[in-house]
């Protein structure tokens, strides 16, 4: 369990990773394994790594083919992380939207740090 003390921020956003069906994409007209990374970086930066959590708000597939999607957060820093899309087989993934939100320690303005 992370502890949390002093004060707390929350910041949120939206991403499209990627519309593939447009182009010809691999997410699109691939096979097997394949992945997409979007870096996110934090308006500001928090004391130490956040917590992250990721959710789908769009994934459109081709419905003739199965669905094997994979959604995380990776690389998890005080500054950012990315959002990691995995589908592998013959799942032909269109387009996908993420939406993320970060919660974890922050500076306390009225705090004084001694270094």
């Amino acid at each position: 369990m992370k502890r949390l003390t002093g004060p707390i921020g929350i910041t949120q956003g939206s991403r499209l990773l990627f519309s593939d069906f447009a182009d010809g994409g691999p997410m699109w007209s691939g096979h097997g394994h394949r992945e997409s990374r979007t870096a996110i970086v934090f308006p500001e930066p928090f004391r130490a790594a956040p917590a992250v959590i990721v959710g789908l708000s769009l994934l459109d597939l081709d419905h003739s083919t199965n669905t094997r999607t994979e959604l995380l957060a990776e690389n998890v820093t005080a500054t950012g992380f990315e959002i990691v899309f995995r589908t592998w087989g013959d799942t032909r993934v269109a387009r996908v939207r993420a939406e993320w939100t970060a919660v974890g320690a922050v500076r306390d303005e009225d705090a004084w740090e001694v270094e």
